[in-house]
């Protein structure tokens, strides 16, 4: 199924109202919710019932970085087999991990080996989906669109970190892991179906030869482009703080509220994160940021320093509330603006491949920052978001190394 720009999608309205762009953001809705879920879910299992921070930070780590590793041959099965392929892919591949987990909390089996295998095993396919959305949004809509459509994109962001969260924590709060991550892959598995709704071409596995080869090509064309290699190093070192939160803001909601409320406001801390973010995404998106993108990369990453050292850090839990919502308001632009800049700059024939690349070396300072808190958290929390700072400041002066003005190829 050839996948056509719609040309004259320009409002939000009309962008939702399209059968098939509508399907993408559904599943795309779907997929990052179940995401957002299982995000804090594998953390609090590691906190609350095995016990274990250092634990909870690598399990944080294995849900991220097996994926990273294989980005680049999972950006080429984007490119030869399809955006809805290999999309539809992962959300299987996800759904049936999930549901492994959720066995072995049914019969409460916490053998730290099985679990990190498991959730190893649910990272390796998150790339295709990550990718496969990303690659296929900018070929259903025209590029006077395109901003809007990456506002969409970022506010379902933003969405599901509201609900995602919040469903997770009082799930987990109320009804223990197996409910859970049973739900988590149910929302998988109904992902599935929406994704199946833009329909599949015909297509055959590639070789292993040319798709390491291309493969290859990918990844070179990620590391010598200026702009790719100026926003893989600056939003890497932003995503170390946001790895860091992952394990901070559940382990300071467990030490400040009793039992199981522990879970909850974990999730309604990321929840009002999520809002805010969600709402400056939308009006980003009304912006023109063609040519101003690094400026409000820049400004974001600034904010959310700050927010996180000394706001966060330093004033208790009104501190940290605080903190969060300055995080969610600079996460909207400086999404947008990385969204844009990269979608702008990329040969519509590499995009699978650059966008598998690039979004994984992109994430990559995740689970650095993860396995890094699990670590540095029995320390000090106000410490250990003194690090995250420090890394949003180096994110900060990196983006200084992206290119201004420069015309797609």
């Amino acid at each position: 199924m050839a996948m056509q720009p719609l040309p004259h999608l320009t409002s939000y309205r009309q962008l939702l109202a399209a059968t098939e762009v509508r399907a993408l953001l559904i599943t795309t809705l779907l997929s990052r919710l179940a995401g957002r879920m299982f995000a804090l879910a594998i953390v609090l299992y590691g906190v609350t019932q095995v016990h274990s921070t250092m634990l909870a930070g690598w399990l944080a780590f294995a849900a991220v970085a097996p994926g990273l590793v294989i980005s680049p041959i999972a950006g080429s099965l984007i490119d030869r087999l399809g955006s809805p392929w290999a999309i539809a892919v992962d959300l299987t591949g996800s759904a049936v991990f999930v549901a492994a987990l959720a066995a072995a909390a049914a019969v409460d089996w916490t053998n730290a080996a099985l679990l990190l295998a498991l959730t190893g095993c649910f990272s390796l396919t998150s790339p295709l989906s990550f990718a496969g959305i990303r690659a296929l949004l900018p070929r259903l809509v025209a590029p006077a669109a395109l901003d809007r459509a990456n506002a969409l994109d970022t506010a379902i962001n933003g969405l599901t970190d509201v609900a995602g969260p919040a469903l997770a924590g009082l799930i987990y709060g109320f009804a223990g892991p197996f409910m859970v991550l049973a739900s988590i892959a149910g929302i998988y598995a109904a992902a599935v179906l929406c994704i199946a709704q833009l329909g599949f071409t015909r297509c055959s596995l590639p070789r292993l030869a040319p798709l390491l080869s291309q493969a290859w090509r990918g990844l070179h064309r990620v590391v010598t482009d200026p702009t790719l290699r100026g926003l893989a190093l600056s939003y890497s070192l932003y995503d170390v703080c946001w790895g860091i939160l992952v394990i901070v803001v559940p382990v300071f909601a467990a030490r400040h509220f009793p039992g199981d409320a522990g879970a909850t406001a974990a999730g309604l801390l990321w929840a009002g994160l999520g809002l805010v973010g969600g709402i400056t995404a939308l009006v980003t998106g009304h912006l023109q940021t063609s040519g101003r993108e690094s400026r409000f990369i820049g400004f974001g990453l600034l904010l959310t320093a700050f927010a996180v050292w000394p706001i966060a850090a330093s004033f208790g839990l009104s501190g940290l509330v605080v903190g969060l919502i300055l995080i969610g308001a600079a996460a909207g632009p400086i999404d947008v603006g990385v969204l844009a800049l990269r979608q702008r700059r990329t040969d519509p024939s590499e995009l699978g491949r650059v966008v598998a690349i690039s979004m994984s070396l992109n994430l990559s300072g995740g689970p650095i920052g993860s396995a890094l808190a699990g670590l540095l958290v029995a320390w000090s929390l106000s410490g250990t978001l003194a690090v995250a700072a420090a890394a949003c400041l180096l994110a900060t002066c990196a983006v200084a190394c992206i290119p201004a003005d420069k015309a797609p190829p």
